[in-house]
């Protein structure tokens, strides 16, 4: 069982500039509140095969998850699969596309997957997650813009 979610923003920023910004996830905690620690690993360039592992706090609770770049298609698109072994897990990605005026229209999603337990869990947190998208993609806007 499986749902999505996705917000769209328009930056005030270059496409080259906002895709440099969300291809290194260490940005993260910066627009994701959720978001308390995360690490990259290998260091350099973040490419297809880079891992991100961070520790998140979702309903109260904290987890670890780990996001590999499965691919990068500079200045355009970057997707991610997690790794982990949550009750949900998500995959995703950014389309971004340049705009007149140095301006970047962004997309976000992410398509939520329960797994055991999580399948009961999927459909408040699908909606907790369309609930929030308007403000994560504003969230968003704000720190690429603030870098």
């Amino acid at each position: 069982m499986s749902g999505e979610f996705e917000a769209r923003v328009e930056v005030d920023r270059p496409v080259e500039e906002v895709f440099a910004y969300l291809a290194d996830g260490r940005n993260d905690p910066e627009f994701s509140p959720r978001v308390l620690e995360i690490t990259k690993s290998p260091d350099g360039p973040t490419a297809a095969g880079t891992v991100f592992r961070s520790t998140v706090k979702d309903a109260g609770m904290k987890t670890s998850r780990e996001f590999r770049v499965t691919s990068l298609d500079a200045p355009r698109a970057i997707r991610w699969s997690e790794q982990s072994k949550n009750l949900i897990t998500a995959e995703g990605g950014y389309d971004l596309e340049a705009l007149p005026d140095g301006r970047t229209r962004v997309r976000i999603f992410n398509v939520l997957e329960g797994h055991g337990l999580g399948r009961l869990l999927l459909g408040p947190a699908l909606r907790a997650a369309r609930k929030d998208a308007p403000a994560f993609g504003r969230r968003i806007k704000a720190a690429v813009e603030r870098s």
